[in-house]
């Protein structure tokens, strides 16, 4: 396909893009055998790379999403994305069906199944295709909502950087990755990883233990997200922590993802450390208000007045 370059956007965000089935507003897990029943279910478009670009796009940022979608999926992929003002111009199209995720969650946790697809392709094309990472380059911050591979790292991240833009990741739960001593250069060699407390975990054995580790490396940004919990992160060697706040969860789906959105815009609009994780942990609380990750994400005003409400300026 032809890539569309020229505008110069605020973020550009690249990953994984799913189809997704919601679960929601179940008590608890049912045991071996059982089988329990919901009235809370929901179609979406999901995976981290979408849920943060149309987080960024709610909080006022100019997005384009890079991906690999099924050629016959995509109409309602680029439609959905339409209502959140979301490019989805430089989405490769394939033969290969979109991928699945089937997303079940109970107010304490969720759990996925998921098909990765069309996804499958996604790793190769950066490495094959400069044009389309000259085009990503476009942007004063590049996301990676994906496992970058330790070997692509010098490569694609160049590219990327070739407009001085700022770069984050956010692999999500790809274990393979996380156990890979490699993975660590690429975390050195960008400018925030934004793990969950689970994926803190398999990288060092602990939250702190991965602060730790970064400290030790010479990581200048580390942050982990944890949950409920809030968040904590590890910026000039000073370390900071935040609690979300309160509100009524129905979903937890893409909260993660909606955080690294509050988190990259207040890195935009030159925030310090601590307000940059408490506008994360608004943006992810916010996100949990409805079923589906993109039904309640926060517009810049709702997000702005939360911050005040919650946080000591």
């Amino acid at each position: 396909m032809a890539f569309q370059a020229g505008m110069m956007y605020d973020v550009t965000v690249i990953g994984e893009i799913y189809l997704d089935h919601v679960f929601s507003g179940f008590a608890d897990w049912p045991g071996p055998g059982e089988e329990i029943f919901t009235d809370q279910y929901a179609w979406e478009l999901g995976g981290g790379a979408v849920t943060t670009a149309c987080a960024l796009a709610r909080l006022g940022r100019s997005v384009q999403l890079i991906g690999v979608v099924g050629e016959d999926q995509f109409p309602m992929i680029e439609a959905r994305l339409a209502t959140f003002g979301v490019s989805a111009a430089n989405l490769t199209r394939t033969r290969e069906r979109s991928g699945v995720t089937v997303s079940i969650s109970t107010t304490k946790d969720r759990s996925f199944f998921t098909y990765r697809g069309a996804n499958r392709q996604l790793s190769g094309l950066l490495r094959s295709n400069d044009s389309l990472l000259d085009i990503a380059a476009l942007a004063k911050h590049v996301h990676l909502a994906m496992p970058l591979a330790a070997e692509d790292g010098d490569t694609i991240l160049p590219v990327l950087k070739r407009r001085d833009a700022t770069i984050s990741i956010d692999v999500g739960h790809h274990v393979k990755w996380l156990e890979d001593a490699r993975s660590l250069e690429i975390v050195r060699a960008i400018d925030y990883a934004m793990p969950n407390e689970k994926e803190a975990v398999i990288m060092a054995g602990t939250p702190q233990r991965y602060l730790d580790l970064c400290r030790s490396l010479g990581v200048r940004h580390a942050l982990v997200k944890l949950g409920s919990a809030g968040a904590i992160m590890l910026s000039g060697g000073v370390e900071y922590k935040a609690a979300p706040p309160d509100v009524d969860t129905v979903d937890t789906t893409g909260a993660g993802d909606a955080f690294d959105a509050g988190f990259i815009d207040a890195v935009l609009s030159g925030l310090s450390p601590k307000q940059c994780i408490e506008h994360g942990c608004v943006c992810g609380a916010l996100s949990t208000r409805a079923a589906g990750a993109l039904q309640a994400l926060p517009t810049r005003a709702e997000a702005a007045t939360v911050c005040e409400e919650n946080y000591v300026a």
